[in-house]
């Protein structure tokens, strides 16, 4: 009961700020002292969203947009775990390999998009491609930097009680690198949510990037807020999925956070 007691607690006090720009807002133009032309009200917002909810468009919008981050983020970083693990651990690879993706990495996400055009047409598939590149490299970087910075006194460690390679990997390499796994596979789910909006400036007419387009070209700011509150909103709930679905993997862990 303390628990739950303590989690609503902080969820209360992560809403505080929040809450408060959106009263102080509303309050700042219900008053005059704002226009709220050009940023409209929360009100107005809120009235978008649910027009957009009650007409259907906005699931439509959501649907489409989860689809392609889901997939993206599968695609990318299970090629980046795949990738990270392997240029971690073979010497000669990682000589070859790791230059090429580093020089890549530093390549805008909007320079893909002609490219991606000519090679797949404008379908789906350059725009889950696109995302499939934002989310691998974040990944690719943490996994290969979480297994290069193993204690070499752990696998030693492991080597004196004469366990297997099997053994070794999943009691000693598996732990140790976990924890910074997950913390990339979070920032590249992130940047498969800042992606997707490149993506769908490919000719998409479905998606909340399409909804922001959209409400720029028919100068409807209430439209583009109301999409950035649900790329916010369904940015922090993939993330907090993503979170619930690998805690049981990293409770083994005693961190100086569990006490704060």
């Amino acid at each position: 009961m303390g628990a739950l007691l303590r989690q609503g607690g902080r969820a209360a006090l992560g809403l505080a700020l929040p809450l408060a720009l959106v009263l102080g807002w509303e309050a700042a133009v219900a008053a005059g002292l704002a226009s709220g032309r050009l940023l409209p009200p929360p009100s107005r917002v809120g009235a978008a969203l649910a027009e957009l909810a009650a007409s259907g468009d906005l699931r439509l919008h959501v649907q489409a947009t989860l689809t392609r981050v889901a997939l993206g983020f599968l695609c990318g970083a299970g090629a980046g775990v795949v990738a990270g693990a392997a240029v971690a651990t073979l010497a000669p690879l990682r000589w070859l390999v790791d230059p090429s993706l580093q020089a890549l990495r530093a390549v805008p996400s909007l320079a893909w998009v002609p490219l991606f055009i000519l090679w797949f047409g404008i379908l789906e598939t350059p725009k889950v491609t696109l995302i499939a590149v934002g989310v691998f490299f974040p990944v690719y970087v943490g996994v290969a930097g979480a297994i290069a910075s193993v204690d070499r006194k752990l696998v030693e460690v492991g080597r004196i009680f004469r366990l297997s390679r099997l053994a070794l990997v999943r009691r000693i390499l598996l732990p140790a690198v976990l924890p910074a796994t997950l913390v990339a596979l979070r920032t590249g789910l992130g940047l498969g949510f800042l992606f997707v909006v490149a993506a769908e400036l490919m000719g998409a007419s479905e998606g909340l990037g399409y909804l922001l387009v959209d409400g720029q070209q028919f100068s409807k700011p209430d439209q583009i807020l109301a999409a950035i509150i649900a790329f916010a909103a369904l940015g922090k709930l993939a993330d907090a999925v993503l979170v619930a679905l690998t805690a049981p993997l990293v409770r083994w862990q005693d961190t100086a956070r569990a006490s704060l």
